[in-house]
């Protein structure tokens, strides 16, 4: 049999590529005869990088950039350069959650009202300077619900001292506090700029990153009440600083801060449309650099899975990528996640055919975290004892 192994990150336990070889290991003790083909994949979060390098390689380029508190942490870019005609294109690849992530901050330490998105703007910066003609960010994980205002700061729009101290100080913003922006979209004029996300909410309101996501970067209830109002003013301002263009569908003003993944990233997603840049799904990135279609072409089941596989898994990410690609072809999808929450009748409907948990009991839980490789290895030899002839 044909085994393509394609995980995501089971976040804070495993890389992608550390889970696909953990899976690997373990079909190998059970079905030895099969051949394997190793696929990692990201929905944009933490290890994006280490994916695409594995997929496409790449230069990898050291920089220093400011965590959410000012801070200074390593960061780096991955540097893929391609050949068209007699040009080369460079891309730079990035993670917005290696300058503005949840794990730079202590539990202590995660208040969005506070934390700004100040180095993924240098990251960009560094890309440039580089000599990127396509700037690909990830902007999964992030600490950061300031709509993307540092990271404007940090391309030299405005003052830092009022647009890179959090989300919090964004409700005081005056009308003057955007100058610059206009250059910062002429510095990006001729650069692709891709927000990598398969996140879908926009900026504002019940359904906005205030409202869905900060409760998870450490937003009470009260705060995040705070951090709506405070990014609809800034949205008021940026509106007022760099009038949108026209919808070219109703003819009506386009609305930045309604678009689907405006809201990604604590709102980097809105910064960066402002900037002229577009959403792409990172997963769809990834399969491209991979060549899934070509890839599952050559392979008789599909082996994915994730951390957690529950309703969210449902509504998109590299689970629900996979098997809508390998349903298409009629090849069975094995979804093998650390923690299995939702039913059999909703995983049909994705198109998956078999799911397993590797802790299947609540005590199980303690035991995988002790030993993620282990865990993880053993659960998928037994799956292979059940799909391998």
């Amino acid at each position: 049999m044909r085994v393509l192994i394609c995980p995501e990150s089971f976040p804070g336990i495993l890389t992608a590529v550390q889970a696909a070889e953990a899976m690997a290991k373990g079909w190998r003790l059970r079905a030895p005869d099969d051949e394997l083909t190793l696929a990692p994949l990201s929905a944009g979060g933490p290890g994006f990088l280490s994916v695409l390098a594995t997929a496409v390689g790449g230069v990898s380029v050291a920089t220093t950039v400011s965590d959410p508190l000012g801070r200074d942490v390593p960061a780096s870019l991955l540097l893929v350069d391609e050949t068209s005609g007699s040009t080369i294109i460079r891309t730079a690849y990035a993670e917005a959650a290696q300058a503005c992530g949840l794990h730079l901050l202590g539990a202590d330490e995660r208040n969005p009202l506070m934390t700004s998105s100040f180095g993924v703007g240098q990251l960009i910066r560094a890309a440039l300077e580089e000599g990127a003609h396509r700037v690909v960010l990830a902007v999964g994980d992030s600490a950061a619900n300031d709509g993307g205002a540092g990271l404007l700061c940090a391309l030299g729009v405005g003052d830092p001292a009022r647009l890179a101290r959090g989300g919090g100080a964004l409700h005081e913003m005056a009308e003057d506090a955007l100058t610059g922006l206009a250059e910062a979209q002429d510095l990006l004029a001729g650069v692709e700029v891709i927000v990598a996300t398969d996140e879908t909410c926009p900026l504002l309101g019940f359904d906005g990153t205030s409202a869905l996501d900060s409760p998870e970067r450490g937003a009470s209830v009260e705060q995040s009440q705070a951090l709506e109002r405070a990014l609809g003013r800034f949205h008021e301002v940026v509106s007022r600083t760099s009038p949108p263009t026209q919808d070219l569908f109703t003819g009506l003003p386009r609305r930045l801060d309604r678009e689907p993944g405006a809201g990604a990233g604590g709102g980097l997603g809105y910064a960066l449309l402002a900037l002229g840049g577009h959403i792409r799904s990172a997963v769809e990135i990834v399969e491209e650099a991979w060549d899934m279609e070509a890839l599952l072409d050559r392979h008789d089941l599909v082996l994915t899975g994730e951390g957690c596989f529950d309703w969210t898994s449902l509504r998109g990410g590299v689970v629900a990528g996979v098997a809508r690609l390998a349903s298409a072809r009629g090849l069975p999808t094995v979804v093998l996640a650390g923690e299995v929450t939702v039913g059999r009748r909703e995983t049909m409907a994705l198109g998956v055919t078999g799911v397993y948990a590797v802790a299947e009991r609540p005590g199980q839980t303690e035991a995988m975290m002790a030993d993620p490789v282990g865990s993880l290895t053993e659960r998928a030899a037994r799956v292979a004892g059940t799909w391998s002839p």
